[in-house]
């Protein structure tokens, strides 16, 4: 399992966080140990989840990655 902490632009309220945490659930091999604001803390297998599965997530929800 790989741990992740991912900065996270846009988020300005809880209905973002369950936004995000909603979208990042809904994959299949990752598991969410945490979103607030601007933040989000996870862990994944990477066997079955890769990059673009979590950019995607994170694009659905309505934000984007902070590089």
């Amino acid at each position: 399992m790989k741990h992740q902490e991912l900065a996270i632009d846009g988020m300005s309220c809880g209905h973002c966080v369950k936004s995000l945490n909603k979208e990042l659930s809904a994959i299949k091999g990752l598991t969410v140990q945490e979103v607030v604001i601007g933040k989000a803390v996870i862990e994944y297998d990477p066997e079955l989840v890769n990059d673009e599965d979590i950019l995607h997530a994170i694009d659905e929800a309505g934000f984007r990655l902070s590089m």
